[in-house]
């Protein structure tokens, strides 16, 4: 009986240590997912981060472009016998505004011109209302009217000499210029 006696506690006790180790491994499982699932939200949220981090720095590059670009635009063309300039150069002229508005000792000259048509008077006056309409509209979005110098050249600083359509379109325009 004593062996029979040994030989219960005995499978008694490997029982319990059975149940025990089972439900130890059972609390390490349940924890787990859990922990994986938690270190997986992380990794998700950290990863949606940097995608917006790089999005909002490949912005900033796309607009900082677009500024430079504007920027380096310094001659505007008008329609003949008009002194409004077109619609398509108002963002570019904005951001000119914007930089004479964040910098104000910057100083620019508008350079008013017109084509061969017409009288050497009319075409002084038309190139001054043409570079005058730029001057409002940069004062309108920011520039301080003391930036900006305004100067008509009428018809005697062409930029193309040829007597057809194309030279006319080039010669009538506005230019900043940095004195």
């Amino acid at each position: 009986m004593t062996i029979n006696r040994f030989t219960k506690t005995l499978i008694l006790l490997i029982t319990l240590t059975s149940i025990v180790a089972c439900r130890s491994s059972s609390e390490e499982a349940a924890n787990a997912p859990a922990a994986q699932t938690e270190s997986g939200i992380d990794a998700t949220t950290r990863r949606a981060q940097e995608l917006a981090a790089e999005r909002a720095a490949r912005e900033a590059e796309a607009a900082e472009r677009m500024r430079v670009a504007a920027l380096n635009t310094k001659v505007f063309y008008f329609d003949f016998d008009l002194a409004e300039f077109r619609q398509a150069d108002r963002d570019v002229l904005t951001f000119h505004a914007r930089d004479l508005a964040a910098n104000s000792s910057k100083r620019i000259r508008l350079e008013g011109h017109a084509d061969e048509r017409g009288t050497r008077e009319y075409n002084l006056a038309l190139g001054e209302r043409r570079a005058n309409g730029i001057l409002n509209y940069l004062i309108v979005n920011g520039a301080a009217r003391a930036q900006i110098e305004v100067v008509s050249y009428g018809e005697e600083r062409p930029a193309a000499t040829a007597t057809n359509e194309d030279a006319y379109q080039r010669n009538r325009r506005v230019e900043i210029v940095s004195p």
